[in-house]
């Protein structure tokens, strides 16, 4: 057993370290110039275009990209094989592949009209190329909604205390819009009130819990909103009729949030969100050191609805195997399905549309782009660190891999009663911080979906054109679709897809990035964005493959699905899986001749560059 703060430690220092150096060397890489007027000023409207100060961009990109899945990734892989590869790969990975990553695609939409990725390798391989790209994006986008749906159903039937505090967070949200923007409130002490309420919030859960069905388990005094029944909803038999209609709530909740203007939910609550993350993270990360330096109080953690009960914990201790071997049952290889597993804990194909999406769109000056895409992605990781602490920690919520994603919410409360916090009320706190990623991912991603389609058909023309790009209608495409691919109600079907889908993703941003860098000047080096990139596109495309053509065809072969919903559900996620494979190599292709063009070959000066990247000093952070 190892003390579960030098976890927290190795990763701090590699963070650092990366932070301190290698950002700085990227950001003057790639020129920053505060004296370029940048997309927010030069089209600011109002509604998409909205240059905004450094702590609320942060907040808002931060939030949008620390989602559910650096929780739940980790925790899996972790589980599966163990937590010393899961903190290896997020330690060592995060500043050199993620943060490249992110930063790379911020800085690139920055530089081409805050235009999405797809646009950018547009205006090099041309309109099949970006085409190819906004296509692949969406499959994206759709199972994204998948993962996460599922995801929030689950912590919600698993802490009902969470379900309530969410409501009210969501709630707040549009109330401290109202007052930024219609009231015109002073920002401070604006949020100083609403930050306040939301952790009111938390006791306003722990006071009403709320159900959609019943079940066993529930807590006595939960709000059982629809009585008993919900057999008929898909994941019903697979799960449970109360995390079915929370997954349905929840894709209903995406559809509503998406097509609001920014200002009425995704900024304000985006804000808030950002204030559970640096206080959830934070104390977490505080927690492991505090609790092993002081020392720690043992606990006994029950929460039945969680399936965790009498769990003890004596002290901040390793108490799940380091390493479990290289096969795991359900999910597979160590290589691919450990990296495509932990996904975007480590780098996230889907922190390139919100940096190219809604982020380039609202920085303030070009140095804004080395903490928010940079430093923003080294935060994720830390969220990713303490998903691997908490489950680190607790042992006995079940053996499978779903069941491990509760202990997040237990393990986290652990870790914060070393503050005097009661267990319930500090994993309904963690709970909320969870599912709160979760929801603004979930609609950023509907919203990120809408733009993507709307660039693919370009300016309408046709009463089709016009049907499908109507913001209700596009919106409802992608909820049915994500909707319709959690029903097949396998953790280990539905995680994987969508982590090799993300890390593809991921793999195609970093080629955009080569590819301007290939274009922008001979003596820009290609190794920075180019060595993650064969990496990633080696994982994906193994995983994909694996997931098409072998895992589920044999899970319909031996009958390990959940109806005829769950069947065809399985058929469709092999059919996205075999065309974003399609996707990758074409794009693949069309990238690698126009590099070769650009450099005349790619003999090794081609690739590094005949000089280092100088340029402009970009501004501290």
């Amino acid at each position: 057993m190892v003390q579960v703060m030098w976890l927290a430690i190795a990763a701090l220092a590699t963070f650092s370290v990366g932070y301190l150096g290698y950002s700085r060397y990227l950001a003057r890489f790639v020129e920053l110039d505060d004296d370029r007027e940048t997309p927010a000023h030069k089209y600011d409207d109002g509604q998409e275009y909205v240059p905004s100060k450094k702590p609320v961009l942060l907040g808002h990109h931060y939030s949008s990209i620390a989602g559910g899945a650096p929780i739940a990734g980790p925790i899996t892989a972790a589980a599966a094989f163990g937590w010393i590869p899961a903190i290896v790969w997020v330690a060592i990975g995060n500043p050199l592949f993620g943060a490249v990553h992110d930063f790379m695609s911020l800085s690139s939409s920055v530089r081409h009209e805050g235009k999405s990725i797809g646009y950018i390798i547009g205006q090099y391989v041309g309109k099949r190329g970006k085409d190819m790209l906004l296509w692949f994006a969406y499959l994206t986008i759709i199972l994204v909604i998948a993962a996460f749906a599922y995801l929030i159903g689950l912590v919600f039937d698993a802490f009902p205390w969470t379900a309530t505090a969410s409501f009210v967070y969501i709630a707040l949200a549009i109330l401290f819009g109202v007052y930024l923007y219609q009231l015109n409130g002073p920002f401070l002490p604006g949020a100083a009130a609403f930050v306040a309420m939301v952790f009111g919030g938390v006791w306003v859960g722990l006071q009403y819990p709320v159900a959609m069905f019943a079940r066993e388990g529930l807590p006595a005094d939960t709000i059982v909103l629809l009585g008993s029944g919900g057999e008929f909803l898909p994941l019903a038999s697979a799960a449970n009729p109360n995390m079915a209609g929370w997954v349905l709530v929840t894709v209903l909740y995406a559809f509503a949030a998406s097509v609001l203007p920014v200002w009425v939910l995704l900024q304000p609550r985006d804000f808030l969100t950002s204030s559970l993350l640096y206080v959830g993270v934070g104390g977490m990360i505080l927690g492991a050191v505090v609790g092993t330096v002081v020392g720690f109080t043992d606990i006994t953690i029950n929460v039945a609805s969680a399936g965790i009960e009498g769990v003890r914990v004596t002290s901040l201790t390793t108490q799940i195997p380091g390493w479990t071997g290289f096969i795991h049952q359900d999910l597979g290889a160590l290589f691919p399905f450990l990296f495509v597993t932990i996904a975007c804990g480590t780098i996230s194909g889907f922190h390139s549309l919100v940096s190219s999406g809604t982020t380039a769109k609202q920085l303030n000056q070009e140095s804004d782009a080395r903490l928010i895409g940079y430093g923003g992605m080294l935060g994720e990781g830390l969220l990713a660190v303490t998903a691997i602490l908490a489950v680190s920690l607790v042992v006995g919520a079940g053996d499978s891999l779903s069941s491990a994603l509760v202990t997040f919410p237990a393990g986290g409360g652990a870790l914060l009663t070393v503050f005097g916090l009661g267990v319930t009320a500090a994993a309904t706190f963690i709970g909320l911080v969870f599912v709160s990623f979760l929801l603004t991912s979930t609609d950023t991603a509907m919203r990120l979906g809408r733009y993507m389609l709307e660039e693919i058909v370009g300016t309408p023309e046709t009463d089709l054109e016009r049907t499908v790009t109507n913001r209700y209608v596009n919106a409802g495409v992608l909820s049915l679709a994500g909707y319709f691919l959690v029903a097949s109600g396998q953790w280990s079907n539905i995680w994987p897809l969508f982590g090799g889908a993300n890390q593809a993703l991921a793999a195609l941003a970093l080629l955009v990035a080569t590819v301007w860098l290939a274009n922008w000047d001979d003596n820009k080096q290609l190794v920075s964005t180019g060595a993650p990139l064969v990496f990633m596109l080696a994982v994906t495309v193994v995983a994909l493959v694996t997931i098409g053509v072998y895992r589920n065809p044999m899970a319909l072969m031996t009958g390990d699905y959940s109806g005829t919903i769950g069947a065809a559900s399985l058929v469709f996620q092999s059919v996205i899986a075999l065309v974003l494979v399609g996707l990758i190599f074409g794009l693949v292709w069309f990238s690698y001749d126009n590099i070769r063009e650009a450099r005349g070959g790619l003999d090794r000066e081609a690739i590094v560059g005949s000089a280092e990247g100088g340029g402009v000093e970009a501004g501290d952070d």
